[in-house]
């Protein structure tokens, strides 16, 4: 989806958002959007097929709505006081909002918590979130997913390998924010479904499903700019290698803090970006040719930001 944009409709964005699209820095899914699917616009998050969870990791999610089964009981700890601890969150949540929708900061004073603990109760998918990053976080309750929590995680795992793999049991763990024991038994009777491969940092495995897509799949041709912590990059550990071996050019993509954005072109990472405002600084790795930075310029200039005062401006940091 990144080579040529496909139609933006309720389908091709659950698509674009099968392993969630993270969203902890502001407009950051709506821009994972943009890349995939034509026609996005500043408004495309209101959309009623998409809600916002705290997903894997805790971080801000945009998913599909049909999926919130997935990203939230495919995380529930499946005994002991992590699961004691999730419920009884939930539970306090339900009793204090009711049919309410509430800032998470109010609701954490209200039961006398830190608001961070609220999180905790992410995976019950017992309630949703809404953040736009001007503002606090506010949360809803929803009837809890009727799904079989062992069955969520089989397809969360599913999901994983889809997009992020090849993969592992303890590269699946690290993403999804489940023990490792969870990951292993998940990976196991998934066993069937799997087909091991080798790649240049090990073996590692992917869905039986996607092996002929993987050996056909078009070179990129084209140029995007890919938003702070999107799916293509969101990567953990040594499997960062595959997509950028020079760890100098690493240390640049995946920073100790705030990540940039990365420059994608060819297929290839090629640089990172950042915006303030209007402005988009562009730090490429590599010397590019004109065409490559028209192509990079017409991507700045389409971002689909709300209240912008002019139109963009790209800063190449030469």
């Amino acid at each position: 989806m990144l080579d040529v944009r496909q139609p933006l409709d309720a389908e091709t964005m659950r698509s674009a958002a099968w392993a969630g699209l993270q969203d902890s820095m502001p407009r950051a899914a709506l821009l994972s959007i943009h890349v995939r699917l034509s026609g996005t616009e500043p408004t495309t998050l209101d959309d009623p097929s998409l809600v916002q969870i705290w997903g894997p990791r805790y971080s801000v999610y945009v998913i599909a709505g049909a999926d919130v089964a997935v990203f939230t009981l495919g995380r529930l700890p499946e005994r002991g006081a992590a699961l004691r601890r999730a419920l009884e969150v939930a539970e306090r949540l339900q009793d204090h909002l009711g049919e309410s929708t509430l800032r998470y900061d109010d609701v954490g004073r209200a039961l006398g918590v830190n608001p961070n603990r609220l999180k905790y109760a992410a995976p019950t998918g017992r309630f949703l979130i809404r953040w736009e990053g001007a503002r606090r976080p506010t949360i809803r309750m929803v009837p809890p997913p009727d799904v079989d929590p062992v069955e969520a995680r089989l397809e969360l795992a599913r999901r994983y390998l889809h997009v992020f793999g090849p993969g592992t049991a303890g590269s699946f763990a690290d993403w999804a924010g489940v023990t490792l024991q969870s990951a292993l038994a998940s990976f196991a009777a998934l066993s069937e479904e799997l087909i091991l491969v080798r790649t240049p940092i090990g073996e590692g495995a992917i869905l039986a499903s996607d092996e002929q897509e993987m050996r056909t799949a078009p070179q990129a041709t084209s140029s995007r700019l890919l938003p702070s912590g999107d799916t293509y990059f969101l990567l953990q550990g040594d499997d960062r290698e595959l997509l950028v071996p020079s760890a100098s050019r690493r240390d640049l993509l995946w920073t100790p803090r705030v990540w940039p954005g990365a420059v994608l072109h060819h297929g290839e990472i090629v640089g990172v970006w950042r915006r303030s405002q209007r402005k988009v600084t562009v730090q490429t790795w590599e010397r590019l040719d004109i065409r490559a930075r028209k192509d990079i310029e017409s991507e700045a200039a389409s971002l689909p930001l709300p209240n912008l005062e002019g139109e963009i401006v790209i800063d190449w940091g030469d």
